[in-house]
């Protein structure tokens, strides 16, 4: 295998492979050490022979061996070193656990990351750094704040887990409902990440929207009557059906209005469908989930872009604006209203949002305004919109993007 081939299974696995690790040493920064040293021997077998038939498996076993070599070496853990290593040997000698107990070890991770403990925002960081598998500097950029500053928000929080004895456990049926709110919102974090990466050569990572998919599925078999989780997975498999459609071969960007839809995933559409009109049945207040996912409805059934429903879908941004204000509900609301009333009434809606100050420092908003301009025929204007657009982003096909905008104005 090449290095390039053993960096994708890696990026693929780790998160499942630490959620099963931290589970197995009950400690995050051992299991993370664990880990990278199970890497490490990885990069070495894997260069010169095949993949094994389960590489999760392999890296969480051999993570669990390198687990007890620290253990044992490392003073601090002495009191409570003999305890541990024969709870791990022990583990070591039984067989091979199935892949529905690694799969639910990711469903721990995710509850320990959203335990009420810790403030959202705790919530969010350790879920992209543990279950997104970012790095401190990426996590300190989404939360733009320093790398030290946010690495060490990340050791207090670790320290505070193991600290305050948080378990790592999926809490029992009655006592999930106050945590959902965080979880869900973690689970569409992960999927965010999936469908449009923070930085990097490449737009998606296929396998953090696959897990996320499958997470909010646990969930709904776990809570079947709950609105906000059907919502959630419909949301989730209407974006991900058009994954298809949505980059070249070479890895650039295809815009909606160009995408071919016969590449689309008609099957999970409908599955996406059928989850919006469920979660429309239940009883109660709207669930913001799901009237994102019947706007993402509406854009994946339309047989073509102009056949859109528009006035439809500006009419659900406002409504959920009602459920959930916020600015960037307002920025997508705003780009709805130009395909009803046209660019400039959406381009005074972004402004006003914008000199509001709620976007500050969000990537996309300089890319809606240049858009907006460049549809008005402002061409310099939208240049410098593009420039700084580009600026923000460390995502490259997104850059290659506004460059051909760019490059069609002249």
């Amino acid at each position: 295998m090449t290095p390039t081939d053993i960096d994708k299974v890696f990026r693929d696995e780790a998160g499942r492979a630490l959620a099963t690790l931290i589970r197995l040493v009950g400690d995050f920064d051992l299991a993370e050490d664990a880990l990278q040293d199970a890497f490490a021997v990885a990069l070495e077998r894997w260069s010169a022979g095949e993949l094994p038939d389960n590489p999760r498996a392999w890296l969480v076993n051999v993570g669990r061996n390198k687990a007890i070599d620290r253990v044992r070496r490392q003073a601090v853990f002495r009191s409570k070193q003999q305890a541990l290593v024969h709870e791990l040997e022990h583990d070591a000698d039984a067989p091979a656990e199935p892949p529905a107990m690694l799969d639910d070890d990711m469903l721990r991770l995710i509850f320990t990351c959203c335990h009420p403990a810790f403030a959202s925002e705790v919530q969010v960081a350790l879920t992209l750094r543990t279950v997104c598998g970012l790095s401190t500097a990426q996590v300190a950029r989404a939360f733009l704040v320093s790398e030290d500053a946010m690495g060490q928000r990340l050791v207090r929080a670790k320290q505070k887990i193991r600290l305050a004895g948080i378990p790592y456990e999926v809490p029992e049926r009655d006592a999930l409902a106050p945590r959902l709110d965080g979880v869900l919102a973690v689970i569409y974090l992960v999927f965010t990440e999936g469908y449009v990466a923070t930085s990097g050569a490449d737009l998606m990572r296929p396998d953090l929207a696959a897990e996320a998919i499958r997470l909010a599925r646990l969930l709904d078999g776990l809570m079947p009557d709950r609105a906000a989780i059907k919502g959630l997975l419909a949301l989730m498999l209407l974006h991900d059906a058009r994954r298809a459609g949505r980059e070249t071969a070479a890895g650039d960007i295809v815009l909606l209005e160009e995408q071919d839809r016969s590449l689309w995933d008609r099957a999970q559409i409908e599955e996406g469908s059928r989850l919006v009109d469920d979660a429309l049945r239940v009883p109660g207040r709207p669930q913001s989930y799901v009237v994102q996912a019947a706007i993402a409805a509406l854009h994946a059934r339309a047989p073509s872009y102009g056949q859109t429903d528009w006035p439809q879908i500006a009419g659900l941004y406002e409504v959920l604006l009602r459920i959930n204000p916020s600015p960037v509900i307002e920025l997508n609301h705003a780009a709805a209203i130009s395909m009803v009333d046209g660019p400039a009434r959406a381009l005074d809606l972004v402004d006003a949002v914008a000199a509001r100050g709620g976007l500050d420092g969000y990537e996309l908003l300089p890319a809606v305004r240049a858009d907006l301009l460049r549809r008005l025929g402002r061409k310099d204007e939208a240049r410098d919109a593009y420039a700084a657009a580009t600026a923000a982003t460390q995502l490259e096909p997104l850059r290659r993007l506004y460059a051909r905008r760019v490059r069609e104005m002249e």
